[in-house]
């Protein structure tokens, strides 16, 4: 058995409930920025492009647009969460070490961005090694497959 599903396992057998409830909330805000970001992407690829990464900037404000809008109803559902927790994984780690950071903690006028950015971050890592949690589509279709494993044997 490799580390990944060691890690699973674990995660399956050690997850509180409340993290279900964290989990809905934390897909529907990334959906809410993904659209947010959708409306003001051109101050979106403004951001970007002030990294000094040259001809990025539409690029990655498109992936960050189309990976929120996607990956947060998933998250929010507990369909693919784990794989939708990485893909979201590089862009907060972006948003809090290159976008939020040079800023600081508790600006008034980045209204704790960083804050929130750096919350998500740890939400994403916390599903990465939890998982879904009960009330997902995850753990339906989990206990679908043992069953499917129980009636083969």
């Amino acid at each position: 058995m490799n580390i990944i599903h060691k890690v699973e396992d674990w995660g399956n057998a050690h997850r509180p409930g409340f993290l279900d409830f964290f989990r809905v909330l934390l897909g529907c805000y990334i959906t809410y920025k993904g659209f947010a970001f959708l409306n003001n992407i051109d101050s979106l690829e403004m951001s970007i492009q002030g990294m000094n990464m040259a001809y990025t900037g539409a690029s990655i404000a498109h992936y960050i647009v189309f990976a929120h809008v996607l990956c947060g109803p998933l998250i929010a559902l507990g369909l693919l969460t784990r794989i939708m927790c990485l893909v979201q994984l590089p862009i907060l780690i972006g948003a809090v070490v290159w976008v939020n950071a040079p800023k600081g903690f508790m600006s008034l006028g980045n209204h704790m961005e960083l804050e929130v950015s750096v919350a998500v971050l740890i939400g994403l890592v916390t599903f990465i090694v939890f998982g879904a949690g009960k009330f997902s589509i995850d753990e339906k279709r989990r206990k679908e497959k043992e069953a499917m494993m129980h009636k083969a044997v």
